[in-house]
């Protein structure tokens, strides 16, 4: 479904991508590995529109995504932002119903009311949750909402960025089991860049390693532990001796 060939980008001299080649499958669950700084967030950037790239190709469904209408083609994606991205002087369906209530696309208020309440039913979040602001909830809970929010418009393709970071183990664990549930039951084509090894092994049927601007492994999640690459065993075990460095 999502494409990306021979794709480049540089900041100054800093090269952070240095030729990505990668495909996303319909349907599937991909989900893009790799220590702090190797790239990850730029490579979901890239496929947004977000970042530009210096070169290469990016395609959603054969079609180059500079190619297409931009309020049309970012209507098909749904976004869990790492840090939650909550709008703190709205109540929680309100940042929920969002993207409903704006745009060619505007919901009535109450229709919005509605899809909000069912989609955080949906996260485990009670009705009585929708009318509290984000500063009244935990971090999971926020979790929970942005989840809500990344599907409220039925998206066919759903990004997570980082989806765990700042949970204990028990909500991680959650989350995890709430994401790949949701992208199952929707069958939504999903991305997400981690470096957390449960949600690997709970959420995806695809793996990529990317170290150095690279993807230096992809293949299914089953075979992530017995594949040969040294960088992809190295992370996944967390060894310090290996072909990447670590700062000391």
């Amino acid at each position: 479904m999502i494409e990306l060939s021979q794709v480049t980008k540089a900041f100054g001299k800093n090269r952070v991508l240095r030729g990505i080649n990668l495909t996303i499958p319909r349907g599937q669950s991909m989900v893009v590995i790799g220590g702090s700084g190797t790239g990850k967030s730029v490579l979901l950037k890239s496929i947004l529109g977000l970042v530009t790239p210096d070169s290469g190709r990016i395609t959603l469904d054969g079609v180059d995504v500079r190619e297409t209408e931009r309020d049309a083609f970012l209507a098909r994606f749904g976004m869990l932002f790492q840090g939650g991205a909550l709008f703190d002087s709205l109540k929680v369906w309100e940042n929920v119903a969002f993207r409903l209530m704006r745009g060619h696309t505007k919901r009535p208020k109450a229709e919005a009311h509605e899809i909000a309440v069912e989609k955080l039913r949906r996260v485990g979040l009670k009705p009585e949750t929708a009318d509290l602001y984000p500063a009244e909830l935990s971090g999971g809970m926020q979790k929970r909402v942005g989840l809500a929010r990344a599907i409220a418009a039925e998206p066919e393709i759903i990004f997570f960025d980082e989806p765990t970071t700042g949970l204990d183990p028990i909500m991680s664990g959650v989350i995890n089991e709430l994401i790949r549930e949701i992208v199952t039951e929707m069958g939504a084509t999903a991305m997400t860049i981690t470096h957390d090894m449960s949600s690997v092994r709970a959420i995806a049927d695809q793996v990529a390693m990317l170290h150095d601007g690279l993807i230096r492994w992809t293949g299914p999640v089953a075979e992530m532990d017995t594949a040969a690459d040294p960088y992809l065993q190295q992370f996944i075990h967390g060894r310090a001796e290996g072909p990447i460095e670590s700062v000391r």
